[in-house]
């Protein structure tokens, strides 16, 4: 079995015959009833419309600080998610982490992703294409590696080790599977299919693993899982790899929601049950009996570098 039928055989497939329940792009409406909803209208589908989220107004109402603080956010952060985060990043614990990171800044500490790599997440998937989640801890420290994909790095950085055991158990579900070239890492064509690559850090200083954590990033994380879990009500998939991932789904409303669980990938554990863990099939599989074909996932990375929009 291909990973993806062709384009053009799903638009002749939809042609031929109603699409299951709702379609992807429509997770902010209402679900036709399936034995996954009951017949009855959906008591939260009004609730779940999103309201017109006026950024320059928002911007408006901002402290001068406030403004300064945000600035990266302002630009960088993808207005589906500013919409809504917009509470969360004017909380105190939020503009203290950005003063935190302006403090690094100022005392010429090298911070890993770049600047305008931070909030890549946001643009490569914006809150109403999300189909699943893969949550990471800790960006790459070292150059060339993080740029705001957990998991992911630019080429010609070759796939670290966790990464290559992804690819392992990918390939047992997918024979088919395809990896970047030259021993790559790029995981963009997953964020741009609906694969929200979230990492629980979202910055590291350079060549110094966690010197991040514990400062606000996750609290800001966790809020970014809760609005998928509360917006995307007819359903994703939480792919939560290792107890950190697992404790960050704990809240997560498992009658809505898919969360596949199994140890990390890294060496260290991938022996333990990952890498038979069969997660990218079962996710496929469940995405498919709630959307039809369309909510299906491509896992395929042997794209070029320019297609993927690095």
């Amino acid at each position: 079995m291909s990973l993806k039928r062709r384009a053009t055989e799903l638009a002749a497939d939809a042609a031929k015959k109603p699409k299951a329940n709702a379609a992807i792009t429509s997770f902010f409406t209402q679900p036709k009833p399936s034995k996954h909803s009951s017949s009855s209208a959906d008591p939260t589908a009004a609730a779940t419309t999103p309201t017109p989220f006026d950024k320059d107004a928002w911007v408006a109402k901002l402290t001068t600080e406030q403004k300064e603080l945000l600035q990266l956010e302002i630009d960088t952060l993808h207005e589906s998610w500013l919409g809504a985060l917009k509470e969360e990043v004017v909380s105190k614990e939020f503009l203290e982490l950005k003063r935190f990171l302006k403090r690094e800044k100022e005392a010429g500490k090298q911070v890993f992703p770049p600047s305008e790599d931070v909030y890549s997440w946001s643009r490569h998937t914006p809150l109403p294409t999300v189909k699943a989640v893969i949550l990471g801890q800790d960006p790459y420290h070292n150059i060339n590696q993080a740029h705001g994909l957990c998991f992911s790095v630019r080429p010609p950085t070759p796939a670290p080790p966790s990464l290559k055991n992804v690819y392992i158990a990918l390939k047992k579900d997918y024979p088919d599977f395809r990896a970047p070239p030259k021993n790559g890492g790029l995981l963009t064509p997953w964020a741009d299919h609906g694969v929200l690559l979230l990492n629980t850090c979202l910055t590291v200083r350079a060549h110094d693993a966690n010197s991040h954590a514990g400062k606000g990033w996750e609290r800001f994380t966790q809020k970014v899982i809760d609005a998928v879990a509360k917006k995307r009500v007819n359903g994703v998939v939480f792919l939560a790899w290792g107890t950190p991932a697992q404790k960050r789904c704990a809240g997560i409303n498992s009658s809505k929601h898919l969360v596949l669980k199994s140890v990390h990938p890294s060496p260290l554990s991938a022996h333990r049950g990952y890498l038979d863990c069969g997660h990218f099939r079962k996710a496929n599989e469940w995405l498919r009996e709630r959307y039809g074909e369309e909510g299906v996932i491509d896992w395929d990375l042997d794209v070029k570098a320019e297609e993927a929009g690095v």
